[in-house]
């Protein structure tokens, strides 16, 4: 993994804690989205559709600090849009450090060679930044030449001030295990700590709906990435747990878990996760773990969910299975993700069943308010 074994020891000390305690439900991540503003605009984004009176809006630091220490997760991502565009990004950031959570500041970088005086190397702090690919195909995954060549030039000045750096690449339509494996390696020459790699959610609002990947095509993708690197004898640092890559190898039959990486943006608790925007918001962390439907939700209860392979529904997934299984993720870890044989069952749709099409008539009987804040 590429993580610091400082990190694995507080987020594992905070895992064993919740067991021990009995918690169904806890956080692992939260997504921290203080804005819906960006610089870019890329094809598969479904945050930049919103009209600008929502995309003027922002989370205040108090208004991030109160989310931070309701939800309590040990580690905080913050997307956005473009968290660097935030004037109060570098108090946030501070803040959350001083709380002593690892915070990974989502960025495409275009801001950070201006902005990087504003933060201060800390072993709770990564720059987290966006690259779908090599070159050619980061540039037009964000709609803009010449944003690769930026981002990589951040990467080395961010490392060379002495901060931690990842990278993370959405992968999308037209992807093959070859392009992968030499992006995973390119990221391992910058240097950078790891690497997080998943599909890309298909995006409602996305301005472009063909450039996601479908179905079993997204376990074939990754069981040939991960060959090509035992073959190749690769040892990239993934920021991920072997199970999780395992899932997405199509070796664990998984259910989506997405109070682990709840999310909290300009509207509030966003309901189920940091994926779907049009199924309502709440006021508090609590209410969102009591009010939500979570049965409503997964690839096999909602045709919106049953393509989706996110590490922000599964990761968590992944890490509670290693709690209970720390044998086979051990196996798994050292073997890396199974790439032949058969791959576990596709889940059969809920709502494609006559019973559930019962169970989804009786829910249409119920009014539903959505308060949008």
């Amino acid at each position: 993994m590429g993580v610091p074994l400082r990190q694995q020891i507080a987020v594992g000390t905070y895992l064993i804690k919740q067991k021990i305690l009995g918690v169904k439900k806890y956080p692992l991540v939260l997504m921290l989205e203080p804005l819906f503003r960006c610089n870019l605009a890329c094809a598969g984004c479904g945050k930049i559709a919103h009209p600008e009176e929502i995309l003027d809006k922002r989370l205040s630091y108090d208004e991030c600090m109160k989310a931070v220490d309701e939800c309590g997760a040990p580690m905080v991502s913050i997307p956005g849009g473009e968290p660097l565009l935030h004037k109060e990004m570098p108090q946030i950031v501070a803040g959350i450090i001083e709380r002593k959570k690892y915070v990974y500041l989502c960025t495409n970088a275009l801001l950070l060679k201006k902005r990087i005086d504003d933060y201060t190397p800390s072993p709770y702090l990564t720059f987290s930044v966006h690259l779908d690919g090599m070159r050619e195909r980061h540039d037009a995954s964000v709609c803009q030449e010449g944003v690769f060549d930026r981002a990589v030039e951040a990467i080395k000045l961010a490392l060379e001030k002495g901060f931690r750096v990842t990278v993370n690449c959405t992968l999308f339509q037209g992807e093959t295990p070859e392009d992968v494996v030499e992006f995973l390696d390119y990221a391992m020459e910058l240097g950078v700590e790891g690497a997080t790699i998943a599909p890309g959610f298909s995006y409602e609002h996305a301005p472009k709906q063909d450039v996601f990947i479908k179905g079993a095509d997204t376990k074939k993708l990754f069981r040939g990435i991960f060959e090509l690197g035992k073959k190749l004898k690769r040892k990239w640092r993934l920021n991920h747990s072997a199970l999780y890559l395992d899932f997405l190898a199509g070796n664990q039959d998984y259910k989506c878990t997405p109070w682990g990486n709840p999310t909290r943006n300009v509207f509030g608790w966003q309901k189920p996760c940091y994926l779907l925007a049009d199924e309502g918001y709440v006021d508090t962390f609590q209410e969102l773990l009591d009010s939500t439907p979570w049965e409503k939700y997964g690839n096999a209860n909602n045709p919106k969910c049953a393509q989706c392979m996110a590490h922000c529904g599964y990761e968590a997934t992944a890490v509670e299975d290693t709690l209970r299984h720390p044998w086979k993720a051990l196996v798994t870890s050292v073997k890396g993700p199974k790439t032949t044989g058969e791959m576990v069952a596709e889940p059969i749709p809920h709502w494609a069943t006559e019973e559930g099409k019962k169970k989804d008539k009786k829910l249409t009987d119920i009014p539903v308010t959505i308060d949008y804040k």
